[in-house]
């Protein structure tokens, strides 16, 4: 594996290798042009291992596709309830402004009235 690059960026440069390979001993096979597909062959074996074990490696991963729809409904009417808990006290917040509101105008008008 070449130094900074991941398996994943070297699969397909290793694999265009094998097809080289492939068609250089398929008009010339010698024992040279053999070897040289047969190290070609493993190199890409083992790159795509090296990529199979990254990729099993990678967080996550531990729920399957069903637990994760079923965690995503659940989170989804959690927002629902919390969009309409959150729609509820600001009902009732400006419901509370609108009445200090107009108990305050009630006590400006009393407060200027003439006795």
């Amino acid at each position: 594996m070449t130094t900074g690059s991941s398996p994943y960026e070297q699969i397909v440069p290793k694999l265009i290798t094998v097809l080289e390979h492939t068609q250089l001993s398929s008009n010339n096979l010698t024992p040279q042009t053999t070897q040289a597909s047969l190290q070609a062959t493993n190199d890409y074996k083992n790159v795509l291992l090296q990529a199979k074990n990254c990729a099993a490696t990678l967080p996550g991963g531990e729920l399957n596709a069903q637990d994760q729809e079923e965690l995503i409904s659940m989170l989804e009417r959690l927002r629902d309830h919390k969009k309409q808990q959150l729609a509820e006290f600001s009902e009732r917040v400006s419901s509370m402004l609108s009445s200090v509101e107009s108990e305050r105008v009630e006590i400006d008008s009393t407060a200027s009235t003439p006795s």
